[in-house]
This record gives structure tokens, sequence and C-alpha cells, in this order.
């Protein structure tokens, strides 16, 4: 009677230090949520500062390649502080990725925390942003219509997404090569929709320009850069999965085989 008392005493200790922990490791996730987004508005910002401003290279082929080159470093430094704080992100439609192939608990986290801290972070930096550098600009605009718009940032972010979950399969033990073929496909994509969309396939980010200029919670917003890229996300999640087997089910087929 004594030992399974003790028993039942060590395995609810184990159980609460278990819940502690976990509860730890999310606020620490939020916290590195709010602070990568904070980052990620005003890096880009930089960038453009550095070379138009600072360089005087605006519009001239010298300073597009210096913000090429200076754009994939900065990838790679958020992809080194996503993998330092063990998943840490700026951009909603990373985590949903990930969160839709998950369970119900950890879907429910992602969009009624993490997002939200994202959201948060992003609305921070830009306010930061104009407060600091007035002449810096608004953000992204739509330049076409609200249709064409849904499905360029629809399209954009389904590729992306696509590639990314290929990367985690395929290149999953190389970080450089993984960062350095999503850098850049994010800056090719960019670049293809930055004249129509902006390019952003970043829902948070282009939140915190639209809260700046009061345009957050009209219908062209919402539809084009958080429904679309939102269901565009989900979509490639599932078409992947249709499209590639689990490394485990293609291990138990070439066993089968060679059997």
């Amino acid at each position: 009677m004594v030992l399974n008392g003790r028993k039942t005493h060590y395995r609810a200790y184990n159980y609460i230090l278990f819940c502690l922990l976990l509860k730890m490791g999310r606020a620490r996730l939020l916290v590195s949520d709010f602070v990568i987004s904070f980052m990620w508005t005003w890096s880009g910002v930089l960038v453009k500062e550095l070379v138009c401003k600072y360089m005087g290279l605006c519009n001239e082929p010298l300073g597009e390649i210096l913000k090429t080159g200076l754009n994939i470093i900065n990838m790679f430094i958020f992809a080194f502080l996503g993998k330092i704080t063990n998943g840490g992100a700026s951009n909603p439609t990373t985590i949903l990725a990930g969160a839709v192939s998950g369970g119900v608990a950890n879907f429910l986290y992602c969009i009624g925390a993490r997002i939200p801290a994202q959201v948060l972070g992003s609305i921070v930096g830009v306010k930061h942003i104009i407060h600091t550098i007035p002449e810096v600009g608004r953000g992204p605009r739509l330049n076409i219509d609200i249709h064409k718009g849904a499905l360029t940032e629809g399209l954009l972010t389904f590729t992306i997404v696509i590639i990314s979950l290929g990367l985690a399969i395929k290149v999953r033990e190389s970080f450089f090569m993984k960062t350095w073929i999503s850098s850049l496909s994010k800056l090719t994509l960019h670049i293809l929709g930055s004249d129509l969309t902006g390019g952003c396939m970043n829902p948070a980010s282009v939140m915190g320009w639209a809260y700046a200029r009061g345009d957050h919670i009209t219908k062209e917003h919402i539809l084009v850069y958080w429904l679309a890229p939102i269901e565009a996300t989900i979509l490639a999640v599932w078409t992947f999965k249709l499209l590639v087997k689990p490394a485990k089910e293609d291990k138990a087929d070439s066993k089968s085989k060679t059997d």
C-alpha cells in the first residue's frame, strides 16, 4: 500500500512538472513570436534605408543586387533565430502549416495565441518605425482588383508552403541548403507579386502596416491578405499530404519489396 501511494504521488508530481514546463515553453514561444515579428518589420525597412538613403543606390542595378544579398542574409538570420527559439516565427502561414498537421490543441494554440502575438509584434514594430522614420512609407498596397489580388496572394502562399514542406522532408539535415533554397524562393515570389499585391505572403506583417494606415478591417485587406493566404496554406498542406508519402510509409514499402 505504501509503495502504491508513493508511485501515485510520484506520477502526480511528474504530471504537474510536465504541465508547468509545457506552459513555460509555450509562454516563451509567444514571446519569441512577438520579438521576431517586431524585428522582421524593422529588418526590411533598414535594408531599404541602407541601400537607398545612405548609399544612394535606389532603383539602380547595383542597389537591387545589394538589396537581394542583404535580404538573403536577413532570412538566414531569422531562420537561425527560429532554430534557437525552438520554432519562433514572424509569419502566421509558417506555424499554421504545422498546426494543420498537428492535433486540435496545437491548432487552437496557434490560432488563439501565436498568431495574435505575431500580429501584435508587427503592429508595435510598424508603430516604432513610423515614429522613428516618418518618411519610410506606408507598407504594401493592393494595386489590382480584389479578386485578382486574392488569387495572387493565394498562389504565392501556396507555392512557398509547398516548397517549405518539401524542404522539411528532403533537406531536413542541412540548415544552410534548406535556408538558401527557401530564401531564393521567397525572394523570387516576392518580386513576382511586388507590383500587384506587394508579394507579402505574411498576413501579420501586412496587418502591422494596415493598422497604421487605418484600413486593417476593410474587405480588401481581410480577403486578400488574410483569407487567401490562410486558405492557400491549408490547401497546400492537404495537397502535399496527398502527393507525398510520409518517410515511414516509404521505408515500409521498400522493406516489403525487398522481402
